[in-house]
C-alpha cells in the first residue's frame, strides 16, 4: 500500500472530482458517510454523548457533514466549531448550512469560550485540523486540545490527529491524542514514526472513492508492507531439489558469554529456508553450538574467547556478521579484513555496524546492496545525530543512496530504506522488545538471501516474517513471555499464514447512503 504526501492527496482529490464530474462537496459527503457508517456499525444508535469539534477548513467540513448524518439517525450529539480563523472553506460553509437546515446549530468557540463539559464515558470526534496544517495552533486552541486530551473520553480523529504535521515535527503539547484515527484512502507516514505515532493508538483506512488508477500511477517515497505486498515474492520449493539448492549461509559472531546470539541466528536461518548454515565462532562456542543446535556446522577461530581472524574453506552464498562479536581490537581487525576481501552478499548487525561506524572508510568497500540492520542507537553511531524522526529518515535515505546499501531501521514499525524509498512494516508487537530478537531477524534475512531472494526482497520479506512470527507467538505467550526462541518457533507458521484468507468483517444493519 502506498503512503502519499499531502500534496498527492490534494492532487488525487482534484483529479477524482474532474474525472468523475462531481462537486468537491460530494467528495466530502463520501468521507462523512464512511465515518458515519464506521461509527454506526459499532454504536447501533446508542445514546452516548458525541462531541464533534470541527475546524473551519475541509477537515471541519467532514465533521459538520458527519454531524448531520448523526442527527438524522437520532444520535445524541453536540457540535462545536473551533473558530480559529476568519477564513472558511466553501465546502465547510455548504455543510454548515445543511446542518442548520436540520435545526442543529453548532456552538462557535473562540479564545473567550468555555469548553463544554465532557464525561469520561463520552465520545469526542476530532475534526479540527487536517493534513494541511503547517504551523502551530494559537494558544487558545492549544489549551482546548489539552483540555480534550485530559477529559479521559474516547477520541476519534478524522484523517489525522489535529495538531500533527505530515512532513515535520510539531509542538507535542498541541496534538490530539487519538484513541482511533479514520484515515482517508491511505495511512499517513506520521502513523509509523516514534515521535508522531505515540499520538495514535489505532488507525483504519476508509475508502472515499479517489481514482484508483490515478493513485496507482503515483510514485511515492514510502510503501506500507503487509501480506499482500510480500506474498507475490514467495518462491515455492521445487520437488527435485536438495539442500544445496537453497544455499549455504555463514553466520559470524559470538564471544565468551554471547554464543547464544549465533545459535539463535542459525536456528532462524534454517527455519526460514536456508539449505545449510555454518557458524563461525571463537573456540568457546564449539561445544555449546554442536550440543544445542546439531543442524548447524561449526568453524572455530584460533582464539578461545573472541574472533580474531576470519578464515574458512567453504563457499557461502551469504554471510551474516556482527551478533555477539564485540568490538575488541582483534574483532575489528578481523572484520576489516573480511570487508576488504568479501564479494558475496553481506548482512551486518550489532557489533559489525558499530565497527563500521568506527571505520567509515570501510563503508565504500561493502558489496553492493549490503544490508545493515541497526536499532536507532546503532544508526546514530553510523549517521550522526538528527533533529527529529523526519531528519533521521532523510539522513538514512542519503546514506543508503550514496553507499548503495540497504538500511533496516529496527523499531515498532521497522523501516527498510533502499535509496529514496522507505518500506514500512506492519507486523510485530512490543513483546518482541526482548533479547535475541534482532539475532533472529539476521537469521531470517540471510536465510532468504541464501535461497535466492534479492537483497531488497529478503530485507522487506524478512522483516515482515519476523514480525508476523512474533505476532503469532504472542497469541499463546503474551507480551512478557514472548522470547526470541518463541519467534523462531513461529517462523514456519508465519509462512503458512501467508496463504490464509482473512475472515469477512460483519456489516452494519443500516448505513447512510
Amino acid at each position: 500500500m502506498k503512503i502519499f504526501t499531502a500534496q498527492q492527496i490534494y492532487d488525487a482529490d482534484k483529479f477524482t472530482i474532474e474525472q468523475q464530474k462531481i462537486e468537491s462537496n460530494e467528495l466530502m459527503e463520501r468521507s462523512a458517510v464512511q465515518i458515519f457508517n464506521w461509527l454506526h456499525m459499532r454504536m447501533q444508535g446508542a445514546q452516548v454523548k458525541i462531541h464533534l469539534f470541527c475546524g473551519i477548513g475541509n477537515n471541519g467540513g467532514d465533521g459538520i457533514a458527519l454531524a448531520r448524518h448523526l442527527v438524522e439517525h437520532g444520535y445524541n450529539i453536540g457540535v462545536y466549531v473551533v473558530n480559529y480563523s476568519e477564513k472558511r472553506s466553501q465546502d465547510f460553509l455548504i455543510n454548515l448550512n445543511r446542518l442548520k437546515d436540520r435545526k442543529m446549530w453548532p456552538d462557535f468557540l473562540n479564545q473567550d469560550s468555555t469548553p463544554p463539559v465532557i464525561g469520561r464515558d463520552d465520545i469526542i470526534v476530532d475534526a479540527i485540523f487536517g493534513i494541511g496544517l503547517n504551523r502551530p495552533p494559537s494558544n487558545w486552541v492549544k489549551k482546548l486540545i489539552q483540555y480534550l486530551n485530559g477529559t479521559g473520553a474516547f477520541i476519534l480523529s478524522v484523517d489525522v490527529p489535529s495538531g500533527l504535521f505530515l512532513h515535520k515535527w510539531c509542538e507535542p503539547d498541541c496534538v490530539i491524542r487519538s484513541n482511533y484515527v479514520l484515515s482517508f484512502q491511505a495511512p499517513k507516514m506520521i502513523f509509523f514514526l516514534p515521535q508522531t505515532g505515540v499520538y495514535i493508538n489505532q488507525w483504519e483506512v476508509l475508502d472515499i472513492g479517489l481514482d484508483m488508477e490515478y493513485l496507482a500511477g503515483l510514485p511515492t517515497e514510502y510503501e506500507l508492507i503487509g501480506k499482500n505486498e510480500v506474498l507475490p515474492w514467495y518462491v515455492p520449493r521445487e520437488k527435485y531439489s536438495h539442500k544445496g539448492t537453497y544455499g549455504h549461509t555463514l553466520i559470524i559472531g559470538g564471544s565468551y558469554g554471547k554464543i547464544g546470539a549465533v545459535q539463535l541466528a542459525c536456528r532462524a536461518n534454517l527455519k526460514s529456508g536456508s539449505g545449510v548454515v555454518t557458524a563461525y565462532v571463537p573456540k568457546c562456542g564449539y561445544i555449546p553450538l554442536q550440543t544445542a543446535f546439531p543442524e548447524a556446522m561449526v568453524i572455530t577461530d584460533k582464539q578461545e574467547n573472541e574472533i580474531s581472524e576470519i578464515a574458512f574453506d567453504i563457499s557461502p552464498t551469504v554471510i551474516g556478521i556482527g551478533i555477539g562479536m564485540g568490538t575488541s581490537e582483534s574483532a575489528q581487525k578481523a572484520f576489516k579484513k573480511l570487508v576488504n576481501d568479501i564479494k558475496i552478499p553481506l548482512v551486518l548487525d550489532a557489533d559489525a555496524i558499530n565497527i563500521l561506524a568506527f571505520h567509515p572508510s570501510l563503508i565504500k568497500k561493502l558489496p553492493p546492496e549490503t544490508i545493515l540492520t541497526p536499532h536507532r542507537k546503532e544508526l546514530e553511531r553510523l549517521l550522526g545525530s538528527w533533529t527529529d524522526d523526519f531528519d533521521m529518515i532523510a539522513k538514512a535515505k542519503a546514506f543508503s543512496k550514496s553507499n548503495n546499501c540497504i538500511l533496516v531501521i529496527k523499531g515498532a514499525h521497522t523501516i527498510t530504506i533502499s535509496g529514496e524509498i522507505g518500506y514500512v512494516n506492519t507486523t510485530g508487537n512490543p513483546g518482541m522488545a526482548t533479547a535475541g530478537s534482532g539475532d533472529v531477524l539476521l537469521g531470517i534475512i540471510t536465510g532468504l538471501i541464501s535461497q535466492g531472494y534479492q537483497p531488497i526482497q529478503a530485507a522487506i520479506f524478512g522483516v515482515y516474517l519476523h514480525g508476523r512470527a512474533g505476532d503469532l507467538g504472542l497469541e499463546e505467550n503474551g507480551y512478557q513471555a514472548l522470547t526470541a526462541s518463541v519467534i523462531i518457533e513461529n517462523i514456519g507458521t508465519a509462512f503458512i499464514d501467508l496463504f490464509k484468507v482473512p475472515e469477512t468483517p460483519p456489516q452494519a444493519e443500516e448505513t447512510a447512503q
